[in-house]
């Protein structure tokens, strides 16, 4: 395949974007902008994306990836990769900071649904905070805690802090077992009931507690787990 200097002005990536706009591109394409238009001997720089995001089963892989891992592969370095982590990041937070596009949670598969991914893949437990307000849009992902849930461990006023600085109406709590079995144990059972007593005194409502595995989730709430009625 010709080298991206090699290809007719239209058809190189940048000067698509410039004409077609970011939705006529291939996910290759749009990578291959971040990487400045350059790839390597025998690829140009649409092969090399096309690659890496192989490689690393999409988008969400790039951003889970190691940035020091990622810098070494060959036709990288520190400067494509900041710029990759940085378009990603800036595409994450657009997510949770657009008003009128700001995710809403529905269901519990929506909230698994933003969290599965990257949470999976975790070696050690963390437990989140989703929040959101009054028309359960999130607000923010606020990580609480990192170690083994253990109520003991766990202060539940930590749970509603964040939530409380941003006025928020209601949270989601999510943590989750690196053992890839999202079975709920007594000590999340324990720590969601708690929780969802404290969020009564603060009028904060606890919507559910969801506990990820790998490629599957517990919703605590549907299983009546530590919420009454």
């Amino acid at each position: 395949m010709p080298t991206i200097r090699e290809l007719p002005e239209q058809d190189r990536p940048r000067s698509r974007i410039q004409h077609a706009g970011g939705a006529a591109l291939s996910d290759a394409e749009l990578l291959a902008i971040l990487l400045r238009d350059s790839g390597v001997e025998g690829m140009n720089a649409i092969e090399l994306a096309q690659q890496l995001l192989v490689d690393h089963r999409g988008w969400a892989g790039l951003q889970r990836a190691n940035f020091a891992d990622l810098a070494v592969q060959r036709g990288m370095g520190q400067a494509k990769v900041a710029q990759i982590k940085a378009a990603l990041e800036i595409g994450r937070r657009l997510l949770l900071t657009s008003d009128e596009q700001r995710l809403q949670i529905r269901s519990p598969a929506d909230a698994a649904q933003l969290m599965l991914v990257e949470m999976a893949q975790l070696d050690q437990e963390h437990l989140r905070t989703i929040c959101l307000d009054t028309k359960n849009r999130v607000q923010k992902i606020h990580t609480v805690y990192i170690g083994s849930l253990n109520s003991s461990l766990v202060r539940i006023g930590e749970l509603y802090k964040e939530a409380i600085r941003l006025n928020s109406a209601a949270v989601i709590l999510v943590h989750n077992h690196p053992s890839g079995d999202p079975t709920p144990s007594p000590e999340d059972v324990l720590v969601t009931r708690q929780a969802v007593d404290a969020g009564k005194l603060l009028d904060i409502d606890c919507l559910d507690h969801l506990v990820i595995g790998q490629g599957r989730y517990v919703s605590m709430r549907e299983r009546k787990l530590g919420f009454s009625g």
